[in-house]
């Protein structure tokens, strides 16, 4: 029997579908929200300021003026010098996660302007191997607070690290907290001022070496900061942690960091804070 349409001698039209990636709903309200109204924002929920993860290259361009940025060391590449295997070799998991992220390393490093005022500038990228902190990573850091001592620059790093030191490169990751600690124990000692940024997440080996050590500690809303995550924490000693520990504002509260900012207002927040400290 011929269908309705045939019968009217049209063709049925297909149907027309959402397009990919223009909505996105928040993980904070749980709301549906349009993906261009939040970029264009910096990023945030327009109906509750959750702050989205950005990339490193957002980033810089958020906190710094347009076309000062000048990147350092990016000819400082990782190796696998363990030979580490899990479930991939790691070289192959490097190549990867470069090709993915058009990143060659977790962090970013160089140097800029924040509002006409010089500074050393550093990102870690939460993307790149839930920006763990590996030799190079260390490394870049350390290199970027040895020319922020010499340069008598200001230094601000923001840290987006949720894998702490990478277990693919063993002793080597570890030793990376002690030496970007003491570049910037000597970075004090030379009179440095020391802004670090602590963002969603922030935890593990970077929590407990360079994040925690600014002079000022600035904090993203309800950022997951700390050392052992929730779920690591639940796994190993099955205990649950009160609600709200580990977030920003419980830090806040408990004097671990000394001021959320929003990121719409940061880089006003650090160009403030450079000329208040006479910097």
């Amino acid at each position: 029997m011929a269908s309705i349409d045939e019968k009217r001698g049209t063709a049925r039209q297909p149907k027309r579908g959402v397009p990919h990636g223009l909505w996105l709903r928040c993980t904070g309200c749980k709301e549906t929200i349009f993906r261009s109204e939040a970029e264009k924002f910096f990023n945030l929920c327009p109906k509750c300021g959750y702050h989205f993860y950005v990339t490193a290259k957002e980033r810089i361009n958020q906190v710094l003026d347009t076309g000062t940025f000048e990147e350092w060391d990016k000819d400082v590449l990782p190796t696998d010098p363990l030979n580490f295997h899990d479930n991939k070799p790691y070289s192959e998991r490097l190549t990867a996660e470069q090709k993915r992220t058009g990143l060659s390393e977790a962090a970013v490093t160089g140097t800029g302007m924040i509002r006409a005022r010089r500074v050393a500038f550093g990102v870690t990228d939460s993307a790149f191997i839930m920006g763990s902190m590996g030799s190079v990573v260390g490394e870049r850091l350390a290199r970027l607070v040895e020319r922020a001592t010499e340069q008598r620059l200001p230094l601000i790093i923001v840290s987006g690290s949720g894998g702490g030191a990478r277990m693919h490169e063993g002793i080597l990751s570890l030793m990376q907290m002690a030496k970007v600690s003491a570049a910037l124990a000597r970075y004090d000692q030379a009179g440095g001022l020391f802004i670090s940024v602590l963002t969603n997440p922030t935890m593990g080996g970077v929590a407990a070496s360079f994040a925690s050590l600014g002079d000022l500690i600035f904090a993203e809303p309800r950022a997951l900061i700390g050392f052992a995550g929730p779920r690591t924490i639940m796994a190993t000693i099955r205990l649950e942690l009160p609600k709200g520990f580990q977030t920003s504002e419980f830090l806040l509260e408990h004097g671990y960091i000394d001021r959320i900012v929003t990121r719409d207002k940061l880089k006003s927040e650090i160009a403030r804070a450079i000329d208040y400290c006479g910097k």
